[in-house]
């Protein structure tokens, strides 16, 4: 068994990248997304938290949360926004993958892997490194060609802030990978 671990660090900002079950691309409809944003309300209004950037692609998300400045308990806020999505999801006839016994003994379902992938974001650089690489995602992905195609994602807000230009991510401009993060030349 492994000896796994977080960082939690009270007030922090972190990246995440959560990831449905095999893959599956249950997000890939106004359903599930609908599902997903109504999750995040409603663990907000238990556990707040800040939404500083998310993007919603059909088998995972990507999201910055950042913490209160008492709080770093990240685990318990995705842990009721998946099973918050999960119950939702089911009740209006959306799929999951097979269940084993083992799955329904621990209630345990077929919509959400186990865990998730979560970064501490250290610095303003590895924060803006990680933004770009949530918003650039889509194009990573070859779902769209230019970020700006891709409707469900924070680019737009960050965009209409003027922290990115309408041609940010698009073909005209120059891209390099830093340490697997994908973000603008510089």
């Amino acid at each position: 068994m492994s000896d796994y671990r977080r960082c939690y660090v009270p007030g922090g900002s972190y990246f995440f990248t959560v990831v449905t079950e095999r893959r599956a691309a249950i997000l890939a409809n106004d359903s599930a997304r609908d599902c997903l944003r109504d999750a995040i309300r409603h663990c907000r209004q238990h556990l707040p938290f800040r939404v500083d950037a998310l993007v919603i692609l059909p088998d995972h998300i990507h999201a910055i949360f950042t913490l209160p400045p008492d709080d770093c308990d990240y685990s318990k806020r995705w842990g009721i926004i998946k099973k918050h999505f999960t119950q939702n999801w089911l009740a209006l006839g959306g799929t999951e993958q097979s269940v084993t016994a083992s799955r329904l003994r621990y209630r345990r379902r077929g919509v959400w892997q186990r865990r998730f992938w979560e970064h501490a974001l250290r610095d303003e650089l590895d924060y803006q490194n990680h933004l770009d690489y949530l918003h650039f995602n889509p194009v990573k992905h070859g779902l769209v060609k230019n970020v700006l195609d891709w409707p469900y994602s924070s680019f737009h807000r960050w965009m209409e802030q003027g922290f990115y230009s309408d041609r940010w991510g698009s073909q005209t401009e120059d891209y390099v990978n830093l340490d697997g993060i994908q973000c603008a030349g510089e």
